[in-house]
Formats: C-alpha cells, sequence, structure tokens
C-alpha cells in the first residue's frame, strides 16, 4: 500500500534574473498571471492533491512569498468595510484551514537537489513532491493530482515529462524509459547536449519522490554548472527502487522565460471570467491589424 504525500517543497530561492528588472526587488514566483501570482497556482495544484503542508525552500530577497500567504488583518478589515466581499474571499481563502506554510532558507544557491534537501527535516521519512512554479501547467486535474493517482497505481517515485525539440536537450533533465515496464526510467541525464541525449522526454517541474532521495542527495556532489543536481540524486536512487515517468495531461507554460510567461498570460488571461471576453476581442482585433499591416 502506497503512504499518502501530504507535503509539497517549492524550491524558490533563486533570483530570477532573466526577468530584470522586475525581480530586482520581487520574487519571479509573485509574478502573475492576470491577477495571481505563479506561487499561487503552484500551491493551489499542491492542495488540490492532498497536500498540507506546503515547504518554501527560500532565500534572502524572498519575503514576499511568506507575506503573500500570510494573514493581512488591515487588508482584511479595510475590504470589509468598502463592502467588497467577492475580494475579500479571494485573500482569505489563499491557504485553506488545515494547510500549514514552513519557510527554510537556503543559505548558499547550491542547486535544485541542494534546496531539496534543505527541505528535510520538514518532510521527515514519507513520500512528497517538488513543484517548480515557474513550470505552470494547465491540466484538470492538476499535474500533481494525476502524478498521485499514478503513485498509487505502483507505487515508486514519479517524474512529469514532456517531449521537447532534439535541439533544446540542453536545457532539461533527459530521460530514457523502459515502455514495457510503466515507462520506468533507465536513465537520466541533467541538460546533455542533443548528440548525447538518450531521448528528448524531458523532466518538466514536477516530482513524486520517495524520503529516500535525501540520502541519495547528502552524498551527490556537484554537477552540471558547479550545483548539486536533483537529478543526479534521482539517477542514484534508481539504483535501488524504480522511478517512473509520467506523461501528464495539460499543456505547460514555461515561465521562466519570457515567451512562455506572455503565453500563459495570454492563455489564462483568454479564459478569466472577469476578461475573458473583452479580452478576446482586444487580441482578435489585434490579430487583424497584424495581418494587415
Amino acid at each position: 500500500m502506497t503512504r499518502p504525500i501530504t507535503a509539497a517543497v517549492f524550491p524558490v530561492a533563486g533570483r530570477g534574473t532573466r526577468f530584470l528588472p522586475a525581480t530586482k526587488a520581487s520574487p519571479k514566483e509573485m509574478l502573475p498571471i492576470v491577477d495571481k501570482p505563479l506561487i499561487q497556482y503552484a500551491v493551489e495544484e499542491a492542495i488540490e492533491a492532498g497536500v498540507t503542508r506546503l515547504v518554501f525552500v527560500t532565500g534572502s530577497t524572498k519575503r514576499a512569498i511568506a507575506d503573500h500567504f500570510d494573514i493581512d488583518t488591515e487588508l482584511e478589515q479595510a475590504l470589509t468595510r468598502a463592502g467588497k466581499n467577492d475580494l475579500l474571499r479571494s485573500i482569505q481563502g489563499i491557504v485553506p484551514k488545515g494547510v500549514t506554510c514552513i519557510y527554510i532558507r537556503q543559505g548558499e544557491p547550491l542547486g535544485l537537489g541542494h534546496a531539496v534537501l534543505c527541505a528535510r527535516p520538514a518532510v521527515g521519512n514519507e513520500p512528497f513532491f517538488v513543484h517548480l512554479a515557474d513550470d505552470l501547467i494547465k491540466g484538470a486535474p492538476g499535474c500533481l493530482t494525476q502524478m498521485a493517482n499514478e503513485y498509487r497505481e505502483h507505487g515508486g517515485s514519479v517524474v512529469a515529462v514532456e517531449t521537447v525539440p532534439p535541439e533544446n536537450t540542453s536545457s532539461y533533465g533527459i530521460v530514457a524509459v523502459d515502455a514495457a515496464d510503466r515507462n520506468r526510467v533507465t536513465r537520466i541525464v541533467e541538460k546533455p547536449a542533443p548528440a548525447e541525449a538518450p531521448s528528448n522526454s524531458a523532466v518538466v517541474g514536477r516530482y513524486l519522490l520517495m524520503p529516500e532521495i535525501f540520502d541519495k542527495l547528502e552524498n551527490t556532489g556537484k554537477g552540471a554548472g558547479g550545483e548539486i543536481q536533483l537529478t543526479d540524486g534521482i539517477a542514484d536512487l534508481m539504483d535501488d527502487q524504480p522511478v517512473y515517468a509520467y506523461s501528464f495531461d495539460g499543456i505547460r507554460y514555461d515561465c521562466g522565460s519570457k515567451l512562455g510567461y506572455l503565453q500563459a498570460t495570454l492563455a489564462y488571461g483568454l479564459e478569466h471570467p472577469d476578461t475573458g471576453t473583452e479580452f478576446r476581442e482586444q487580441v482578435l482585433a489585434l490579430a487583424d491589424r497584424l495581418r494587415n499591416g
């Protein structure tokens, strides 16, 4: 019988340099898609999957994330006095009752594997999710829920994957799988050159990991980029237990890139109940102008 997953780790210590100057004073995870920051979309996906402990591995510039998930009594009182009950409900429900936020400081920027290792005291000896907030995945149910369902089928760690153009393999962890064994991962490589990649199936922003990964990460040396890579820890974990690749049902937006962020804003703006109809008209009008020069 598989163990329930109640913890999700959000590595949010990065500086977001690709979005400077916007991220000079504000974390990249607080960049909004319409009216919600990326990190809130990530938290909502985790809560949908049954998570009750939200573990944020933060850096020195990330106070805004903790403030976002904290109670703002003054703002709530102002909204109450103004009779803006819809807005009041929107901020009161950001973190439901029974869900706890835990913040852990990553003292040095030593890579994703190190960030995950920092979360060990809060996670304990149980399986957990790792969610990279700048990979926004639009799916129903959410990607983490899909991965939890897959985990209940066979146990073992699960990594979310999607096919990328061969020339882009150097930007991802790349896996080879045994299709006859439920897509069990047979090899995982961090950011290989296209000529050296075992496939073009890329790991993207979602992991369901067994707690044994922590011991592996403690003994994983520095890898690509001089950092402790989560990919290398997973490769070591595969020596002892299975890891499976899961092709999720949904659309992924790489909001760590400017183009992906704009694509997500467009897609979510078109479906938003407050903006969808008028925004669609504006987009169609702009498309007509572009076509007609």
